[in-house]
């Protein structure tokens, strides 16, 4: 059997997509699969590369060239639809915008391939921040307050927006594009001039963004993996020498450590454990998510998001988390193939039904 691997993708987490592709290809089992690579560069062409029949002893296999002007090409463009074909799996190894919103999700609908994670629904609510609140809020799981901004109302009145934020939330206050992960876009805003340039900074990336009341707080990540027979780790925990870590904290500077598990009470862990599960499920999740906690000093909990694919290289917290559990890394992407394969099915069955 083949997986297309698709990796790189529009969004600026491009570079965080090549680091965890080649973090699979190193761990797939080659004895019962071929690896296709498949690339998207920045402005969306896609690219494939060559079949992979063994481990890469390089990065450089993913960093593809093409065209004409090319002496030894290593990929060649293709248009998205040629991708499509029997005995295969689609493992969309793919961050943020265009490739973790649904829009990726639909189109492999569309074609009727399998393919690896959460389906078009909980990838587009799990994707946009203020509609993943809205959703858990009706769930009656805990949030930080919050108050949704779309950039049309901040040109219009930037004041009444001031008053609005300030009326329901304190200083210090987070700043978020709606649709975009990996902290791309967000800033703290300890003023109403950091604010205002917080705003500024959120619309780069999108056309709505969401004011978040900012907590004192650890930061608690459960691993959830399965279709309707759902699964969950015990809470790992984010260990920071920085107050607010952004993209360079958590990619470049390497300022991150991970606490596995994390040295939290027995009743915390499970309530952490029981809203991963209850979030997961609302959204209708299948294959894999992360779910993020916030944790004050009272053992307070709020849910904070639902990242539908998390970073993936063999070092990054979800598959740690697995690791911890037992399930080794190798195993994981085993396991979920297998998850793809069977909601394929399943839907093929459901299809079958209908007509």
């Amino acid at each position: 059997m083949k997986i297309v691997l698709l990796y790189g993708g529009r969004s600026a987490e491009h570079d965080v997509s090549i680091l965890s592709a080649y973090s699979v290809l190193q761990a797939v089992y080659y004895h019962y699969y071929q690896v296709q690579l498949l690339y998207i560069t920045r402005s969306g062409d896609w690219i494939k590369g060559p079949l992979l029949t063994e481990a890469p002893k390089s990065e450089e296999v993913l960093h593809l060239s093409w065209g004409a002007d090319v002496k030894n090409p290593t990929g060649e463009q293709i248009q998205p639809s040629a991708i499509k074909e029997d005995d295969a799996i689609v493992f969309p190894l793919l961050h943020g915008p265009n490739g973790e919103d649904g829009t990726i999700q639909g189109f492999l609908e569309t074609i009727d391939m399998p393919y690896v994670g959460t389906g078009v629904l909980t990838s587009a609510c799990g994707m946009d921040k203020i509609m993943t609140k809205y959703v858990l809020q009706a769930g009656g799981i805990p949030q930080v307050p919050y108050v949704p901004v779309l950039k049309n109302q901040w040109k219009e009145n930037p004041k009444q927006i001031f008053e609005q934020c300030e009326g329901t939330l304190l200083y210090p206050m987070f700043v978020k594009p709606a649709n975009m992960g990996s902290s791309v876009g967000i800033s703290k805003a300890e003023n109403r001039e950091e604010l205002q340039n917080a705003l500024h900074e959120a619309y780069k990336y999108d056309t709505r963004a969401i004011v978040e009341q900012g907590i004192e707080a650890r930061e608690i990540e459960v691993a959830i993996l399965g279709n309707e027979d759902v699964r969950t780790t015990v809470p790992g925990e984010i260990v920071k020498d920085v107050a607010f870590y952004d993209y360079n904290s958590k990619y470049i500077d390497n300022k991150i450590v991970m606490q596995i598990p994390a040295e939290i009470p027995e009743d915390v862990q499970l309530k952490a454990q029981e809203y991963a599960k209850n979030a997961y499920t609302m959204l209708g999740g299948s294959g894999l998510s992360r779910c993020d906690f916030f944790l004050t000093n009272k053992n307070e909990l709020f849910l904070n998001e639902l990242n539908t694919m998390p970073g993936f290289t063999q070092f990054s917290m979800y598959p740690s988390l697995w690791d911890k559990m037992g399930l080794k890394y190798g195993d994981l992407i085993e396991e979920l193939i297998q998850l793809g394969l069977n909601r394929y099915a399943q839907r093929h069955e459901f299809l079958t039904e209908v007509n």
